[in-house]
């Protein structure tokens, strides 16, 4: 099956073989189905990549790209992303291996009139709580912005104003030659955030489209401030690889952003989070991403 706008899907996966040939399913029950399914295997040490092969039957392509090393969700988005425009795709719909979009999304996201200059963006739901699986920033009408917990608050339309997303964002070709490749170095935890400040500072607008949904799991543990009209979000009990992550990534973006008062400013809000909320064990930890942060230490981990 073509179409006169060619689509791929991509998502990276790793240990997963369930998840990833369930979020396969998925798209395979589209109403409007891709051209084709790009994912990225980070080296699984299982039975993915061989399930996922065998899937048989689907209404489009799907390609197992076989990463030589494991440069995390990040770095295989990254690689699978220009695997797809160099297969010819007009646009490329992200998402993670457990986010599995409802038969309508990806058709709601494609409804007439298309503008490749607008990254529209699916609505994720956690299906445990029914509310969004991360607040979603949207415009609040008087040049600001707001977050919306569920369906329920979201402002009227179909297509609704919003900023900083990523699973289930549409990246047309004209998006990705603007802004450029996704930073695979940023390995997790940051290229969510650091890819949709790009395409935001690149002067392109953000929408998310109400009648594309996805159900994807959201954090089991979440801690939000609001300081001065900031939005703060803690995550408490992560593992050290994730808590790692998450700061290092952050205090690098927050240097990129708005130099280094900005940088120290998240790095000192984590720390006290991290003693308040985890304990004063994970100091060391959070400390030494900062450090790696602040120096541009990115890739994998060595910890």
């Amino acid at each position: 099956m073509t179409h006169d706008l060619p689509i791929a899907v991509v998502f990276a996966t790793m240990n997963r073989a369930e998840v990833a040939v369930n979020c396969v399913k998925a798209l395979a029950a589209q109403t409007r189905v891709p051209e084709w399914v790009v994912v990225a295997d980070n080296v699984s040490s299982d039975d993915t990549v061989e399930r996922l092969e065998a899937i048989s039957g689907l209404p489009f392509e799907l390609i197992v790209h076989r990463m030589r090393d494991n440069r995390g969700n990040a770095g295989g988005v990254e690689e699978v992303m220009e695997l797809a425009f160099g297969r010819g795709a007009a646009a490329v719909w992200i998402l993670d291996d457990d986010s599995w979009p409802r038969p309508e999304a990806l058709a709601a996201i494609l409804t007439k009139p298309w503008d490749p200059h607008v990254v529209r963006h699916a609505l994720q739901i956690d299906p445990e709580t029914g509310r969004f699986t991360w607040p979603l920033q949207v415009a609040d009408g008087k040049g600001g912005w707001r977050l919306v917990e569920s369906l329920e608050e979201m402002p009227e339309g179909d297509f609704v104003r919003s900023r900083i997303i990523w699973t289930g964002a549409m990246v047309s070709r004209a998006v990705r030659e603007k802004v450029g490749r996704v930073n695979g170095e940023l390995f997790i935890r940051g290229e969510d955030e650091e890819y949709p400040w790009r395409i935001e500072q690149a002067g392109f607008v953000q929408e998310a489209v109400r009648h594309a949904v996805m159900d994807h799991p959201g954090p089991q543990h979440i801690v939000h401030w609001r300081f001065r009209k900031k939005n703060f979000f803690f995550e408490s009990g992560l593992a050290d690889w994730k808590l790692y992550y998450k700061v290092r990534n952050m205090v690098w973006l927050k240097r990129q952003q708005g130099g280094g008062w900005r940088a120290m400013a998240m790095a000192v809000t984590y720390a006290l989070a991290t003693v308040w909320i985890d304990g004063r064990p994970r100091l060391r930890l959070m400390w030494g991403a900062a450090r790696d942060g602040w120096r541009g230490r990115l890739g994998k981990w060595q910890g």
